[in-house]
């Protein structure tokens, strides 16, 4: 997602408010979600090594069948004890663009599933909502859950993604911890983050995604990570995020770190967080050795 593509969009809400709620919404949520079956590069070789899943459901939203596509990352071996994680991607590009960020997870540690919500990539195709991405996270953790009833699950959130896994967070009881990537408070504290953000758009959103709201009614711990040089989602939004959480938390700035590559340049820090926060185990040598050659040196965590 590109800073002008969101002034662009804005600049077509306004003209939008005249005419039909059911317009509105609808472009507001090819705005907010921008689907396509697009990734960031060849898929067939960033994917390479992962396992194509399938999750079938019935969506109680629309009476429909769904078939959700995800890319399973696992252990080698996939031991008992290793912490399973469920990724959830941001606007714009499908699962295999979020490749890169499922392969640094796994050198830290986890085995990944990674999912297309509906209208991306080779799930179901619809155009998405907020009602329907919190439905399909939500039975992609059912499945995560079934396959791996007794590993620790961790939820991940990448932008859009961070407040779908808080909502997340907060309707389920069973998750080790969350961790939220250059996420937001809510669309409404986005829009008022850009340089338009006096116009009066706040009571036309219909698409809120209120994770400050929601962050309170996580039971587990939270890892909110967020870089200084992020110019879509301004870091001042990541940390109320954080100040609103009441259970064990920690924030994690990253130095020079923007909204694409704060996972790759704040690895050091993000391994650092993981052992204090989650009391993780480090991963194997090997792991530490190859990322330690490209990530910054961790900055100082602040306290729980």
């Amino acid at each position: 997602m590109k800073t002008w593509s969101l002034y662009a969009s804005a600049t077509a809400l306004v003209a939008l408010l005249a005419a039909g709620c059911s317009t509105l919404d609808e472009r507001q949520r090819e705005w907010i979600f921008q689907p396509s079956d697009r990734s960031w590069g060849n898929s067939e070789a960033m994917t390479q090594g992962m396992d194509h899943v399938w999750i079938d459901f019935k969506s109680t939203l629309t009476g429909e069948p769904v078939k959700l596509h995800g890319l399973w990352l696992g252990g080698e071996p996939d031991s008992p004890d290793r912490p399973v994680m469920l990724y959830l991607h941001g606007a714009r590009y499908n699962v295999a663009g979020s490749s890169p960020r499922m392969r640094r997870m796994h050198e830290l540690g986890f085995s990944v599933l990674a999912i297309d919500y509906r209208g991306f990539g080779k799930s179901s195709k619809a155009l998405p909502s907020e009602d329907s991405a919190r439905e399909d996270a939500l039975e992609a953790w059912k499945w995560l859950a079934a396959h791996h009833p007794k590993q620790p699950r961790y939820i991940f959130g990448h932008s859009l993604g961070g407040a779908i896994g808080i909502d997340l967070a907060s309707r389920v009881n069973d998750e080790s911890g969350t961790i939220v990537e250059s996420t937001f408070t809510s669309i409404a504290d986005v829009v008022s983050s850009f340089k338009w953000g006096w116009l009066p758009f706040g009571p036309l959103i219909t698409q809120r995604f209120e994770a400050i709201n929601k962050v309170k009614d996580i039971g587990a711990p939270l890892l909110v990570v967020h870089g200084t040089a992020d110019s879509l989602i301004n870091p001042t939004l990541g940390r109320k995020l954080y100040d609103a959480a009441t259970v064990p938390k920690m924030f994690v700035l990253v130095e020079g770190g923007s909204h694409h590559n704060l996972n790759s340049i704040g690895q050091a820090q993000y391994r650092a967080a993981l052992a204090q926060l989650f009391r993780m185990q480090e991963p194997p040598a090997a792991d530490v050795a190859a990322n330690e050659a490209t990530a910054s040196p961790p900055a100082p965590v602040p306290a729980i």
